[in-house]
């Protein structure tokens, strides 16, 4: 009989914990929703899609604002966005993927894995590795373009002189897409296989995540509809290009060379949450639940800075600008009138997705102000 009460007792105080913790959770949510709500009342936003990772676990996803301003679309948690930069990390695993297991090395020639000669003509004696390209440490600038390799190739454009910077290559930082969109067709060049599908089946599948670099293979429905801010105007007109398929480019693609049409350096199109559940595998180190996507130590080296300069690792960077007291690693993205942010923290298990397909263009210690305001209001709510 005792052993009877005894666990009602037990169950009755778990049931109350259960209640007492749903109670936190649904104030918690009420007070996010409220501080974003207020935000895009005071600064001009689209939509914004957010998701809050708590011990490495998604607590909390939502969207605010529309998908489609023309059609009354609402923004839902299943909208798919381009991200913009943060593809970059995308790119940067893949070869992290392929570091692992020994079929490149980050201090290659990137001469010899590309092509074609990249060289400082500043500083021809000095080798250019895979690993200061993805660092931004190259010295290889986006002057003559970034959507073409034929951009920085001696053999194809009469002014590629012109796409190096002053600095040695290795004692400098500028960030450049060209060295992204470079590193897509190197990828290309050592797997045999095509881009967007070789980061579909070696990330996006094995982690359960919707996505991809190329557009006809993904749900057009679900695409949230890119606005530009114009001040001049005050208003948002859309930009189609953001989601421009390039079918007849793709059906004539060569490996390794015309790797651009997918944009390794900007092209990803995710959703929040998913974003999310990739977030936590870099914030546990490369692992899932299902294995590992890349080594404890590659992951290791993407999140330390390359350089003082840029606080850049290899395709993340570290910041404690964004939250007051908080030192994050992770990526921005900006383009079309996009903005995203993916930020994290391994020791404390915590990371916060934000973002926006529209919204006005002012900046906060370096960050779009709509989205630090977002990610600090998630923070407080949730983490904090």
């Amino acid at each position: 009989m005792k052993k009877h009460i005894l666990f009602i007792l037990c169950l009755l105080q778990f049931t109350q914990l259960l209640y007492a913790q749903v109670d936190l959770s649904n104030a918690q949510a009420s007070k996010a929703e409220e501080g974003v709500k207020q935000m895009m009342q005071e600064e001009k936003v689209v939509g914004l899609s957010v998701a809050v990772v708590k011990n490495n676990k998604i607590i909390y996803t939502h969207s605010f604002g529309m998908q489609d301003i023309e059609k009354g679309i609402p923004l839902t948690d299943k909208a798919i966005f381009r991200i913009a930069s943060i593809s970059k990390s995308f790119t940067a695993t893949a070869i992290m993927q392929l570091v692992d297991a020994k079929k490149v090395s980050l201090d290659d020639d990137f001469s010899d894995l590309v092509g074609f000669k990249v060289r400082n003509p500043k500083f021809p004696n000095t080798k250019i590795t895979l690993r200061m390209i993805m660092s931004h440490t190259s010295s290889v600038n986006d002057s003559e373009g970034y959507f073409s390799l034929d951009a920085i190739n001696p053999a194809k454009n009469p002014n590629w002189e012109k796409c190096y910077n002053n600095y040695e290559p290795g004692k400098g930082y500028a960030y450049c897409n060209l060295n992204f969109n470079m590193t897509g067709a190197v990828i290309e060049k050592i797997t045999g296989a095509r881009f967007d599908q070789y980061v579909k089946h070696h990330i996006l599948d094995p982690l359960g995540i919707y996505g991809g670099y190329c557009i006809d293979s993904l749900d057009k429905s679900r695409f949230a509809t890119i606005y530009e801010y114009h001040q001049d105007a005050s208003k948002f007109i859309a930009s189609p290009a953001a989601y421009d398929p390039r079918s007849e480019e793709i059906k004539n693609h060569v490996l390794g060379k015309t790797t651009p049409i997918f944009s390794p350096t900007g092209g990803m199109k995710i959703s929040a949450t998913d974003l999310a559940k990739y977030m936590i595998m870099h914030a546990r180190n490369g692992a899932y639940d299902g294995g590992r996507i890349i080594s404890k130590n590659s992951s290791i080296l993407m999140q330390t800075k390359m350089s003082d300069e840029g606080n850049y690792g290899l395709a993340l960077r570290t910041t404690d600008k964004l939250i007051t007291g908080e030192t994050l690693c992770g990526h921005t993205g900006s383009a079309y009138g996009l903005y995203s942010a993916m930020f994290f923290n391994v020791e404390k298990k915590f990371g916060i997705v934000v973002i926006s397909n529209g919204c006005a263009i002012t900046y906060d210690a370096g960050f779009n102000t709509v989205i630090k305001r977002t990610v600090n209001t998630l923070y407080d709510a949730f983490i904090k």
